[in-house]
């Protein structure tokens, strides 16, 4: 192993004991049971509210964000208008997959929403 650019360290080299090299060990599961151990799926959500309006939102957890929602906590519009039940949800592997479909469903007019979400995912 070369020396390191800053120090004079061989790479690798332990701060705690000079001479000695460690091995660069893979992860071990159960290493940081800090961290998932897969990236936590996104959800698109449909809510019907109480004056019979749609809102369409995206969430890494439904339940907790609905009742968000129903607390007054969530977005500004479920404060005015709050949610009455959860309508549909689907499942997305990243945020930016889940925001991507909430604008398309967002765009789509109201009849068709519901119907949006019941097709299969496209992706």
């Amino acid at each position: 192993m070369g020396a390191c650019a800053f120090g004079g360290r061989q790479r690798g080299a332990s701060l705690l004991h000079p001479g000695r090299i460690l091995a660069a060990a893979g992860p071990v599961p159960g290493d940081n049971p800090g961290m998932p151990a897969e990236p936590a799926l996104w959800y698109l959500y449909l809510l019907e509210c109480r004056n019979g309006s749609y809102y369409a939102g995206i969430s890494n957890d439904v339940d907790a964000r609905f009742q968000a929602h129903l607390a007054g906590k969530g977005a500004k519009y479920t404060r005015a208008n709050p949610p009455v039940k959860v309508l549909a949800m689907r499942a997305y592997p990243d945020r930016a997959t889940a925001s991507k479909a909430e604008w398309q469903l967002k765009r789509q007019p109201r009849e068709r929403k519901l119907a949006w979400l019941a097709l299969p995912d496209p992706t």
